[in-house]
């Protein structure tokens, strides 16, 4: 089904939606879209999610490199999009149990899945990818990450206290409590939360249009448990040593203001990781492949010209 005007507000009819199980039972929600036909054959993208994300929030980013010749494969997280039910309070404990989920699904996609194989995560997917690199070392062809959440933006509590507050709240019993309230009027088209994520209006309200769709779709903000958690993996893994180590080619793109992750601690990991590249926007918000036109296509263009050496 195709809908000319507002195209990324349906599912597409040859995008195959499956429950895939997790190393612990879990079901959780997976998209495959095979390459375009007629189209040379480019290879198996994974597209990695970030937190509170959707299968269909990245339907036009799909689209793009399914036109282009690419298998794209993607899922929910456990605890978003269609992927709920029991399992998904693990994430709040820390985030073993989504880099357990990351790793077997990378491996099985890469035994099944056409060359070469790329993965690329957005938020708290490049957070879980890069983590999974280093910790669980998948045989990749090459890695991309956007506006990845390598430290998260803490501003305007100083980054320094950040995780002592969040780890005092856990142990408080206030691990499922949501650091922040978030009132209606920042949620509308044009507010501070359009404002902070994307410049475009419209790929805005294609979100809101799915939360109507699905209501459970919109899971908040984060709770104390989950920055917690963000915080503990961020201070285990990314050390020089273990960032030196990693042997993916790697393109990062980041937006210099971003308001949600901090774009310190990617120049800082960019030069410590040492088949990296970087490509810092001066003017993109947080969803650099939901942004305005002007800045999308510039990042697309950058993940274009990284991809072109990589032997279909």
């Amino acid at each position: 089904m195709v809908n000319e005007q507002q195209p990324w507000r349906v599912h597409p009819d040859n995008a195959v939606f499956s429950d895939w199980a997790a190393p612990d039972g879990m079901a959780l929600r997976r998209l495959d879209w095979p390459a375009a036909p007629r189209r040379k054959k480019r290879g198996g993208l994974l597209f990695i999610n970030g937190r509170g994300d959707f299968i269909e929030k990245y339907l036009e980013t799909y689209a793009r490199f399914q036109a282009l010749g690419w298998a794209v494969t993607t899922f929910d997280w456990r605890g978003q999009g269609g992927s709920r039910g029991p399992g998904e309070e693990k994430v709040r404990a820390g985030f073993d149990i989504l880099v357990d989920d990351l790793d077997a699904l990378i491996a099985e996609w890469l035994a099944t899945g056409p060359d070469p194989h790329v993965a690329l995560g957005h938020s708290m997917g490049g957070h879980l990818l890069l983590r999974t690199l280093i910790d669980r070392r998948p045989a990749l062809d090459a890695v991309i990450l956007t506006a990845p959440m390598l430290d998260v933006n803490s501003a305007p509590i100083p980054i320094r206290i950040a995780p002592d507050i969040a780890d005092t709240a856990y142990w408080l019993g206030l691990g499922q409590v949501p650091m922040w309230k978030t009132p209606p009027a920042m949620l509308v088209p044009g507010g501070r939360r359009n404002r902070n994520l994307t410049g475009s209006r419209e790929r805005y309200e294609d979100e809101l249009h799915w939360w109507g769709v699905e209501a459970g779709f919109n899971i908040g903000p984060p709770s104390f448990g989950w920055m917690r958690a963000a915080f503990r993996s961020r201070a285990a893994t990314f050390t020089p040593k273990k960032l030196g180590a990693v042997d993916t080619p790697i393109l990062i793109i980041g937006a210099a203001k971003d308001r949600l992750v901090s774009a310190a601690a990617i120049r800082e990991a960019a030069a410590l990781l040492p088949h990296a590249q970087l490509e810092m926007m001066p003017d993109a918000a947080h969803e650099i492949l939901r942004d305005s036109d002007a800045v999308r296509d510039r990042a697309l263009a950058r993940i274009d010209a990284f991809l072109a050496g990589l032997k279909a």
